[in-house]
């Protein structure tokens, strides 16, 4: 390179996977020591925490094997898959090992003195095999339950198929250890002395508000059906809402509080990742001469580049000589790299960028840009990043989130009605660089020849076009060699004479032999006319008619709801014999939540179905089965907190839910069944209902240390995602927000409602006189 040159890179992609991964690897280590401590905190013995956390690194080694296998790259869908799974991986191991340890305890408790080698071991094999079936058929259920992931197509497939698969990989690692290395571990490792829940100080506290609560909801079994169904309604509310002519009536009543409460949530495809850089893409009028667009850029390039979170600015004019690149002329592309907005502190943390100021967020930032780039007379300012833009372009076709095709048959109706719909589209709240495609309005300079003047000189319609299109169009006349390299030599007039028709009129025509009939060349202009005329910018066809467009971006608003409140405008409009088509990110959303709404059910029957093949009772199965609408309403409630749509990456974080909710319930009727059947068979005959209530108040005591630790555990192994601000958290946070949210109310559900119905359901067995029947000891 000459002395002073230097060439550096402007945007570079690597940067961005880099930093997500690197994300996504201190949540995976900070999800390992959390879920470390919940089981310290809850077993308090050194051996067996050694037992639950030891299948955690092997099931991810699994996984990273079968990714291996299966040509599944490392990336921030892929790496979240395994992310979110961590909490349920170690689910099998505390069940058998907490079951293996309290069966120990009571044993030593009954005997009096520690346990031999021998009645350890037979200990702990009575014990796996109580929890063995369950556990296997529960883990069954959790990668059952991620099918419909599988069953996406097109955009959201590729998207998701990588979290289902990593996920997949590991529930299928842990399924095998859990019955395979959990209990040749807890054989080996299950040792005393033990520390019986009650001299753990943290069980002694729950066991204490526990016991009293589970009693009072025993006794009180109508009202505490009733208030879960009562949260469950009000979540289903605030997750769907009222119809939209209700919810209009509150807001025009004065009610907009409570408006807003029951208007639902919104929709969209995926909450947007923030790629730490805009690409900035505007179209001026077509006239706007080349120079004048130099102009532009180079100020509001210098405009960007004054504003504190902006670390670069790159303006881009012209395109590649290709069919891929098609942008006209008159559009520039400016790439807008920011400064980061946190930065490490620590190997750990992080810590906002002091180049970021107070307050300061990517949209307000995106409004502030705007507004600063509207001093620009022609064009309408609009942000999108770089991934979603190019994402968009090559999917739609349109540089925006939502883009309405226009088909007709003439150009000049297009242009009239694309400018029509963009008006309706801008008084629609939300939205925001609202554009029509400039069909029309190219300045043209038009040669018609004049034939009887021509003739009068001796000149052909050839001699008169050559001369012009050397004049305007160029003409390529010679070759340059330079070594082993060919290059064109094209003659043309300068662009100051090319746009001067006074100029052009002037240049010099001669016939054959390169003179007119008076031996001199004639000027243009005497045989022919010359003027400016104004035509089509661009002729775009699609499916055999005639193409424009209004692209917008939404701002402030959802996206689903954005394009129904489009849909319904556009329905008011007099097409004139125009048709239209709505396109963009809403496609894929829609897309989604059909596929959804057909394999979802089907999934949930085949979950049924296993669940019966374990009870041997619909009732039952329809029991458990409950475990998923309890655990939604706590997932609604979080996500409402956290202000998040539905979009994608919430609804897989509902089906990874929906999974461990079935899963919490099933071993919780076992743990309830079993008390019974001992119950039934040491009382006999003389068994009483007061039987089966203490029975059933035991079995829940016993389920509670697993229940929580396993909640316990889930939550911890999704904070560091909820804390996280480091690059690439955005997309994994919706995600575990009803994770969170659902777990927590699937606690309060599995410890108290399902042991109220589950009382409900052999009370009445008992009435009958059936209940020995139902649960043979």
């Amino acid at each position: 390179l000459p002395a002073g040159v230097t060439i550096r890179s402007f945007y570079d992609r690597s940067e961005l996977i880099d930093h997500t991964i690197d994300t996504l690897k201190h949540a995976l280590i900070e999800e390992i020591i959390l879920v470390t401590l919940a089981h310290i905190l809850f077993l308090w013995h050194f051996r067996s925490i050694l037992i639950v956390t030891l299948p955690l690194p092997i099931s991810i080694l699994i996984s990273f094997l079968l990714m291996k296998q299966f040509g599944i790259t490392s990336n921030i869908m892929s790496l979240t898959g395994i992310a979110i799974a961590i909490g349920v991986l170690v689910d099998a191991a505390i069940v058998v090992t907490e079951n293996v340890i309290r069966h120990c305890e009571e044993a030593e408790d009954k005997k009096g003195s520690p346990l031999s080698g021998n009645e350890s071991l037979s200990v702990t094999l009575a014990a796996c095999k109580q929890v063995g079936r369950p556990i296997f058929f529960a883990m069954a259920i959790i990668i059952l339950a991620f099918v419909p992931v599988f069953a996406l197509s097109g955009q959201e497939g590729k998207l998701f198929h990588p979290l289902a698969f990593t996920k997949t990989f590991a529930m299928i690692g842990s399924t095998l250890l859990a019955v395979t290395l959990v209990p040749v571990l807890c054989s080996l490792l299950v040792r005393g002395p033990f520390h019986s829940e009650n001299r753990n100080v943290l069980m002694k506290l729950l066991l204490r508000i526990y016991e009293p609560t589970l009693d009072w909801a025993l006794k009180h079994r109508r009202t505490v059906v009733t208030g879960a169904f009562l949260i469950l309604s009000f979540s289903l509310l605030l997750a769907f809402g009222l119809p939209r002519p209700m919810v209009k009536h509150l807001r025009d009543s004065g009610h907009p509080k409570v408006a807003e409460l029951v208007t639902g949530f919104g929709r969209e495809f995926m909450p947007p990742l923030n790629e730490g850089s805009l690409l900035y893409m505007p179209v001026m009028m077509p006239k706007t001469g080349l120079k004048e667009i130099q102009r532009v850029m180079s100020w509001q390039d210098m405009v960007m580049s004054e504003v504190p979170e902006v670390d670069t600015v790159a303006g881009k004019l012209g395109r590649f000589e290709t069919a891929t690149d098609p942008a006209p002329t008159e559009m520039m592309e400016t790439t807008i790299m920011l400064k980061p907005e946190y930065i490490a502190d620590g190997w750990f943390g992080v810590k906002r960028n002091p180049a970021w100021r107070e307050g300061m967020t990517i949209d307000k930032l995106k409004s502030e840009l705007t507004e600063k780039m509207k001093q620009v007379p022609g064009y309408v300012p609009a942000f999108l990043q770089p991934i979603e833009n190019r994402i968009l372009m090559l999917y739609t076709g349109i540089r925006a989130q939502v883009g309405i095709k226009i088909y007709g048959n003439n150009l000049d109706k297009l242009q009239r009605k694309a400018f029509e719909i963009e008006k309706l589209v801008n008084s629609i709240e939300g939205a925001t660089g609202v554009s029509p495609s400039r069909i029309q309005g190219k300045p043209y300079i038009n040669v018609q020849v004049d034939r009887p003047a021509m003739a009068r000189y001796g000149l052909s319609a050839k001699d008169v076009l050559d001369a012009v299109e050397v004049a305007i169009g160029g003409k390529n006349v010679s070759t340059t060699i330079e070594g082993r390299e060919r290059f064109p030599i094209q003659i043309r007039v300068q662009r100051g004479e090319r746009d001067d028709i006074d100029k052009l009129s002037r240049i010099l025509v001669g016939g054959a032999g390169g003179t007119g009939p008076m031996g001199s060349p004639i000027p243009l202009g005497m045989v022919a006319k010359i003027t400016r005329e104004v035509g089509a910018n661009e002729i775009a066809s699609e499916d055999g008619r005639l193409r424009s467009y209004v692209q917008a971006n939404v701002q402030d608003r959802d996206l689903g709801g954005f394009v129904q409140e489009v849909e319904q405008k556009l329905k008011t409009i007099d097409m004139e014999g125009m048709t239209y088509k709505l396109t963009g990110d809403f496609e894929n959303q829609r897309r989604f939540v059909q596929t959804m709404v057909i394999v979802f059910p089907i999934v949930l029957l085949v979950i049924f179905v296993l669940l019966y093949i374990v009870y041997q009772s619909a009732v039952e199965a329809a029991h458990v089965m409950l475990a998923v609408p309890f655990a939604l309403s706590g997932g609604v409630l979080l996500q409402k907190l956290f202000g998040y749509n539905f979009n994608g990456a919430v609804w897989v974080g509902y089906i990874a839910l929906f999974g461990t909710a079935v899963q919490t319930g099933v071993v919780m009727v076992v743990y309830l069944e079993e008390t019974v059947k001992a119950r039934l068979a040491e009382k006999g005959l003389d068994f009483s209902y007061q039987d089966l209530v203490q029975a059933v108040k035991d079995g829940a005591r016993l389920r509670l240390r697993p229940k929580v630790m396993t909640v316990a555990t889930i939550v911890a192994s999704l904070l560091p995602i909820l804390w996280s601000h480091r690059q690439g958290s955005e997309v994994m946070k919706p995600l575990a927000v009803p994770v969170i949210g659902g777990m927590i109310s699937s606690l309060l559900h599995i410890l108290i409602v399902t042991p109220v119905i589950f009382l409900w359901l052999r009370r009445r067995e008992f009435k009958k006189g059936t209940l020995h029947h139902t649960l043979k000891p």
